[in-house]
């Protein structure tokens, strides 16, 4: 895409679905500088099509300009995948700034191709961390500060470890959160769904779940807990279970499947687009999670969280916000959620600068580096 004469060039980088709430505020914001031409590059990290599909339309994004459609792999194979597709894209179309969000591989691997072609590079969510190595994303966390130009912070944690980690200060910036930008957008038209009619949920006391990580489901006994554990709570409260396509596929391996199905108290269903999943979680009595975003989601809305890890990288949520780490005590889990069901859990605050404006600040900041005086 040809940029006009005096027209700067910045590329953002999606991958996966989380990315796509953190860039829309973002492409939002770049209209406000006709001097700024805003491009944005899918890595095809997250393949599924129709679900890619569906986050773009309900976040209102216009279709990527590149698609590199890189699909899966091993950790080794799709980060080398999206170097290779990626840099010819940068050489082609000289931007001027790149930015990368989050922590998955594509943030990973377009810094490090930005950074030996000497084009700088904005990591937006910077700082994050969980002080667990052995989770891919904290190695691509760590590496991505290591190499940013810029550094967009959303929570005052990731000043702190990014000083102790030796940047230098004229590198961070406190902004706050850009996916609290788009839920502050969309909560409304979220809230028209008839996602909770279709399920059968409306006006029903329900818990919310989402589970994918690996140390949940790639083993069968841990998944046989974590399905346990929310068969109890089902007992309870309706549990609305959106499938992972991992999860998904490790149940039917281990033949756990038909069980949770049949449970009267389960509602499982498909991924669901962005403005669904957002009118489930906002009418939500309790969320089950080990997903980093939605901690923050549900700690801006008020919805209790019980988070199925043994850290966490956003602290905010649990100090300020309405966060609980349960590390793998499932049993726990079901002590707690009791005292949500009781009306006795924590109600929790919004941390600071999660306002709905992240996005501005960062446009601003990223016009006034690339923009002549």
């Amino acid at each position: 895409m040809k940029k006009g004469n005096g027209v700067k060039k910045v590329i953002s980088v999606v991958g996966a679905r989380p990315n796509f709430m953190k860039i829309a505020p973002l492409h939002l914001a770049f209209k406000k500088y006709p001097e700024i031409l805003h491009m944005i590059v899918h890595t095809g990290q997250h393949y599924d099509d129709n679900m890619s599909k569906v986050f773009f339309e309900d976040l209102e994004l216009p279709r990527p300009d590149v698609y590199l459609g890189v699909g899966s792999g091993s950790h080794a194979v799709q980060t080398a995948k999206i170097m290779v597709e990626f840099e010819k894209i940068a050489i082609l179309e000289k931007p001027d700034l790149v930015i990368v969000v989050g922590d998955v591989n594509s943030t990973l691997a377009c810094s490090l191709v930005c950074a030996k072609l000497l084009i700088p590079v904005a990591h937006v969510e910077a700082g994050l961390r969980s002080g667990d190595r052995t989770m891919p994303e904290e190695l691509n966390r760590i590496v991505t500060d290591a190499l940013a130009d810029l550094l967009f912070v959303s929570e005052r944690s990731g000043v702190a470890n990014l000083k102790k980690e030796g940047c230098a200060d004229s590198k961070i910036f406190f902004v706050g959160n850009v996916m609290i930008d788009s839920l502050v957008r969309f909560r409304e038209k979220g809230r028209r769904s008839e996602i909770a009619k279709t399920l059968g949920v409306e006006g029903k006391n329900y818990t919310l779940v989402t589970i994918h990580r690996p140390s949940n489901v790639d083993e069968k006994e841990n998944l046989t807990k974590v399905l346990g554990m929310l068969e109890r709570l089902a007992e309870r409260s309706t549990v609305v279970f959106p499938v992972h396509p991992r999860t998904r596929k490790m149940m039917d391996d281990f033949g756990l499947t038909g069980e949770v199905q049949s449970h009267r108290g389960m509602v499982l269903c498909e991924p669901l687009g962005y403005l669904d999943f957002l009118c489930l979680l906002d009418g939500a009595a309790l969320t089950i999670t080990d997903s980093g975003g939605i901690q923050e989601e549900s700690t801006f809305l008020g919805v209790p969280c019980l988070t199925m890890r043994a850290n966490t990288e956003r602290p905010a949520t649990i100090t300020e916000g309405t966060n609980t780490l349960m590390g793998f005590d499932y049993d726990k889990a079901v002590h707690e959620a009791e005292k949500v069901f009781q009306g006795k859990y924590k109600k929790g605050s919004i941390p600071e600068m999660w306002d709905g404006k992240a996005a501005e600040r960062i446009a601003k900041i990223i016009a006034d580096y690339i923009l002549p005086n």
